[in-house]
């Protein structure tokens, strides 16, 4: 008889990369699971074996999962006591309400408390599927040759691909808002921390390169408006930007910052007026200018980081279903002019799309009602 295989412990797992001097982690966003693994170019064969087992032949214990419910229920707590993210998650939620966007992607300590192993197993079976994934491997290009395509395939041939029933996701998302929406959550905290937002487009949109440049020219940078207007000239926030974040099928703008709980109102004000400004009046030629320069000089920076361009290639492909290249990417920020940045601001910043979230010692959102209108 075979005897029985010893059980394999996370601290094992951990040792495998561990031991040649890699790192690993794994991350889940609102429309997908990632998993990787960032090795020296002599490991890249010990860096798909781990993903290939770790994917498509997990163990899930009952003891480890147990365990990791703890660590995940600690998690939340965490997240629930930082203000900052706090704030930015609720935004989140109020802005895609009823919607699955509009669920916390860590989940609730209730569910977290109670699915049972099969449902894991059941989920890892429907959707951890090859045909349903992208690998993207990025490095030297002597590791990103025909060679590699052949280890590719050699590591993960065994695994054959079920069938995804893509009609089980839900349907194409549609929002209609007709006035400024508020949401105050109450926390004793010193601080007032705030977001204030609307919806855009979806990631593949033609003016997806003409929002970046808009969100850099507004509050992406320390350049920038909201950075000058908010912190450097009148001091009322240690941290103020603003961000955009695109899904397939919609997207959002976003400034958030951290104030005094007496220069809350005014810190709103200054957001607003930015955001009127930048929607009627045309940006200064050297704005633009110095927007381009920073969004080309970041893209630089990004594929000096093999991580950083294995995710950016493998989220294009499975996403959108091609990669964008470099090229194009500097093309589409070369050709955004002027008048494309007010066209843009002028759609998205209308009151009615208006969304405030503000975390602190406030019991209720009439006091902030008449600042959206």
């Amino acid at each position: 008889t075979r005897p029985t295989p010893k059980p394999v412990t996370t601290e094992e797992v951990n040792k495998v990369i561990d031991s040649v001097g890699g790192a690993f982690n794994a991350f889940t966003s609102w429309e997908n699971t990632g998993f990787w693994v960032k090795v020296a170019k002599k490991h890249l064969n010990l860096g798909l074996e781990f993903l290939e087992q770790l994917i498509f032949k997990p163990r899930l214990p009952e003891l480890e999962l147990e365990r990791e419910r703890g660590v995940i229920l600690e998690e939340i707590k965490m997240r629930q006591d930082e203000p900052m993210i706090k704030v930015s998650e609720a935004f989140v939620s109020q802005v895609y309400s009823l919607t699955c966007l509009g669920q916390a992607v860590i989940g609730t300590a209730e569910n977290i408390k109670s699915i049972p192993r099969t449902k894991f197993i059941k989920h890892l079976n429907k959707w951890y599927q090859p045909k349903n994934m992208v690998l993207a491997v990025a490095g030297p290009s002597s590791a990103a040759t025909a060679g590699t395509a052949g280890l590719v395939e050699k590591i993960f041939q065994s695994e054959k691909s079920g069938e995804v029933k893509f009609s089980d996701q839900p349907g194409k998302l549609s929002f209609k808002q007709d006035k400024p929406q508020i949401q105050v959550i109450e926390k004793k905290i010193e601080q007032a921390h705030f977001c204030l937002g609307v919806r855009t487009f979806e990631r593949t949109n033609k003016d997806r390169y003409v929002l970046a440049l808009l969100n850099t020219i507004l509050g992406g940078n320390t350049s920038s408006r909201l950075w000058n207007e908010i912190r450097e000239n009148r001091g009322l926030a240690y941290y103020v930007r603003s961000s955009i974040d695109s899904f397939f099928e919609t997207g959002y703008l976003v400034t958030q910052a951290g104030c005094d709980v007496k220069k809350l109102n005014e810190s709103i004000k200054l957001t607003l007026n930015e955001y009127e400004k930048i929607g009627q009046k045309p940006v200064e030629d050297k704005e633009l200018k110095l927007a381009k320069e920073y969004l080309k000089g970041r893209l630089a920076l990004a594929l000096e980081d093999s991580q950083d361009v294995a995710e950016q290639f493998g989220e294009d492909l499975l996403l959108e279903g091609k990669v964008r290249t470099i090229q194009e990417m500097l093309e589409g920020v070369d050709k955004v002019e002027i008048d494309d940045i007010q066209r843009v601001g002028g759609k998205i910043f209308q009151e009615r799309q208006l969304n405030l979230t503000i975390v602190g010692p406030f019991k209720n959102q009439n006091q902030f009602a008449k600042l959206l209108v």
